[in-house]
């Protein structure tokens, strides 16, 4: 059985990646490789070289210009993944009839704009529900209450994990996105096995645990609740005003959240583990037990990104 806690690694490497449909994407300290099991039962392999930019070696800075990389690419392989993954009879199906008159009236430069469109829709929704609802309804609520400061943030911060618990609990309820978190499991197992210096095979990587300390998940808990700290400190003298507040606070908030994480991914420290509860409980949430084919798609996407030499890829010794 996995153990349900921070992996007991040989090194942390800078190796990570993310879920896809039916595949993962992998990224070393060199290289991407993106690997998708096709409709045959073979594997699709995509990759990318990974370049460096000035902006990783500034604090704060580098967790901002990271997120915003990381959905963009994120967004561009997932929509890779669904294209390699779907039988032309599954495409069709899901197209609509605007999707085929997007294919048959406009160039990939104008689809790649309604691309970029769609994904900033995600981004807003997103502060909708996490950032503008809770504080409307905290609002709300001390119309009909009298509320002193510290009450609304404590009920400003339970609104916005309820709702962002909740979310989660019902992605998880559609067979499609379950699969993508098994995949994210298998991605998980795959780095813990290879951090472990194992061999990377299907029945060694099972043996190991599919939560771990370096992920996407941990990062958005940390966003959350660092926010609540951070946003503590800001008035409540209207909605919208605090509403904006928190919208110039942003770029900070994701920053420091960041770094935290990145020192938490680096530290054996018991302040660092336990910095690192919330985002491995939350895993439990966002990811599965993978199957052997979906272990088997991590092998294959995350063997090309490692360095011959191991300590190329390793952050720190244990």
């Amino acid at each position: 059985m996995p153990q349900e806690s921070r992996p007991t690694e040989k090194f942390r490497t800078s190796v990570g990646g993310q879920a896809l449909m039916e595949g993962i994407m992998m990224r070393g300290p060199k290289k991407i490789c993106c690997a998708v099991r096709r409709p045959d039962g073979t594997i699709d392999l995509t990759y990318e070289d990974v370049h460096s930019h000035w902006y990783n070696k500034v604090p704060l800075v580098r967790g901002v210009c990271n997120m915003v990389e990381n959905l963009r690419m994120g967004y561009k392989y997932l929509m890779h993944s669904a294209d390699i993954a779907l039988t032309e009879e599954e495409q069709e199906a899901e197209q609509s009839r605007f999707d085929k008159w997007l294919d048959e009236h406009t160039g990939p430069a104008f689809q790649n704009v309604l691309m970029t469109a769609s994904a900033l829709l995600g981004v807003v929704l997103a502060l909708f529900l996490f950032l503008y609802l809770p504080t409307f309804l905290t609002g709300l609520l001390s119309n009909v209450l009298t509320l002193g400061r510290w009450p609304r943030v404590i009920i400003e911060a339970v609104i916005k994990l309820a709702l962002f618990l909740a979310y989660m609990f019902l992605c998880t309820r559609t067979k499609e996105i379950h699969r993508v978190f098994a995949y994210h499991g298998a991605e998980h197992k795959t780095i813990a096995c290879y951090e472990a210096g194992e061999e990377l095979t299907v029945e060694n990587i099972r043996r190991h645990t599919r939560f771990h300390p370096r992920c996407g998940t941990s990062f958005l808990i940390l966003v959350l609740l660092i926010s609540i700290v951070l946003y503590a400190v800001l008035p409540w003298t209207s909605t919208g005003l605090r509403v904006l507040y928190k919208l110039a606070m942003l770029p900070l908030l994701v920053g420091i959240s960041y770094e935290v994480l990145r020192w938490a991914g680096r530290s054996n420290s018991l302040l660092a583990r336990a910095v690192s509860v919330p985002g491995l409980w939350l895993q439990r949430l966002t990811t599965f037990e993978p199957e052997d084919d979906m272990i088997e798609v991590a092998i294959a996407a995350v063997t090309p990104v490692l360095p011959e030499n191991p300590e190329e890829a390793a952050w720190s010794r244990g």
